[in-house]
């Protein structure tokens, strides 16, 4: 397909190639569409590359609360290629992660905690930022305030973030959600002290993401549980010290203290499961921290047992990772540089010509970390 080119110069608005899902459940598949010029505060990226995260997957099934017709994708990333007005410190051709859109207006924003932006269930499923069919209908945009599955987005500058590192480039956009989203839970939300013990409950993604960034911290005690044994194994890889599979076993919580020598310390639940979450919850002893990271369907409710949870159980969440992209985003690539976050080594390329195919990896769990290679780019 012919790389896009602009269309009329007056409206600086291109011609992009974007993976549509029609209905939920259809296949994604690539047309033509017009993207607008950026608004005053924007950002044009020309996309380089694109993670599949487990949360594409839930809204291309519709449970997730995004419009369809529309163009799905959030672990974007790519080069500048127009800029609106009233933004600073980009210029066209720098590199950048797409990362999570917020406000920076409201109480929580202003706080220094952008990922609980008082607007973000808007800026993330709102899909009001419209792509052009070449029948003149619309596609809903702006999934996570990027749809990524494109050869271009508009992003917020706010949520730009300049990259500047020996990695791929193509690499780089899977930190804009699911590993940051692991890393984040331990390394900001939980926060393991020395002798601590972790278990983490789900090897996708997300959950050797928090089993990397444990093995950073002073935990001593490290556990994944999963029922995939290529899972396990590669979580052994990356520092899990123990691991458990959940395979027959009539009573998870019950192996699991048996793993930790005792009830733990903190459990990290990235399945999103509502059986596997209480299971996090009754792995946890006294003043434990069950942290709720993984997303399963926007309707989706749990249960915990009162009395052992009045015993100074604590249950949270936690939105991506928390933190700040500007900052946790480069820390993570740092790391990874030094061999101590080798997020790299999880990642498969599939080609952007058959979206679907990424898709289908993704959530069968086939590949851990599928990343559509919009445009061929390594960034020195």
């Amino acid at each position: 397909m012919a790389h896009p080119t602009y269309c009329a110069a007056e409206s600086r608005a291109v011609k992009v190639t974007v993976a549509v899902a029609d209905a939920p459940g259809a296949p994604l598949r690539l047309e033509e569409a017009t993207l607008d010029s950026p608004r005053p505060g924007e950002l044009l990226v020309r996309l380089v590359a694109s993670g599949v995260c487990h949360t594409d997957a839930l809204a291309h099934a519709g449970r997730m609360p995004f419009p369809l017709p529309g163009v799905l994708g959030h672990e974007g990333v790519g080069v500048v290629e127009d800029i609106g007005d009233g933004v600073d410190g980009f210029g066209t051709g720098d590199p950048v992660l797409l990362g999570w859109p917020w406000c920076g207006k409201c109480r929580n924003c202003l706080a220094g905690q952008p990922r609980y932006c008082l607007d973000l269930p808007a800026l993330l499923f709102g899909g009001s930022r419209t792509l052009r069919r070449n029948d003149g209908s619309r596609l809903h945009g702006g999934f996570f305030g990027q749809s990524s599955f494109a050869t271009h987005a508009l992003v917020d500058a706010r949520a730009a973030v300049k990259v500047n590192t020996s990695l791929p480039l193509e690499a780089v956009g899977t930190l804009g959600c699911g590993f940051s989203a692991g890393a984040g839970a331990v390394l900001h939300a939980t926060r393991p002290e020395p002798g601590s013990s972790v278990v983490i409950y789900g090897a996708g993604a997300v959950g050797l993401a928090a089993v990397m960034a444990a093995r950073l911290t002073p935990a001593t005690t490290i556990v994944a549980v999963d029922r995939n044994p290529h899972r396990l194994a590669l979580a052994r890889k990356l520092g899990a010290t123990e691991t458990v599979d959940v395979t027959g076993l009539r009573n998870v919580a019950r192996t699991v203290r048996e793993a930790c020598g005792g009830p733990a310390d903190i459990a990290i639940e990235c399945t999103g499961q509502p059986r596997v979450i209480k299971q996090a919850v009754e792995t946890i002893g006294m003043l434990g921290v069950c942290c709720l990271v993984g997303t399963s369907d926007a309707t989706a409710e749990f249960s915990a047992h009162q009395e052992s949870t009045l015993w100074g159980k604590r249950i949270r969440g936690c939105m991506g990772g928390e933190g700040q992209s500007h900052t946790f985003v480069p820390a993570l690539l740092r790391l990874a540089e030094q061999g101590r976050f080798p997020f790299t080594d999880l990642i498969e390329y599939l080609p952007f010509a058959d979206p679907q195919a990424a898709m289908t990896a993704s959530d069968s769990g086939d590949v851990v970390k599928p990343v559509l290679l919009i445009e061929r780019h390594i960034y020195i």
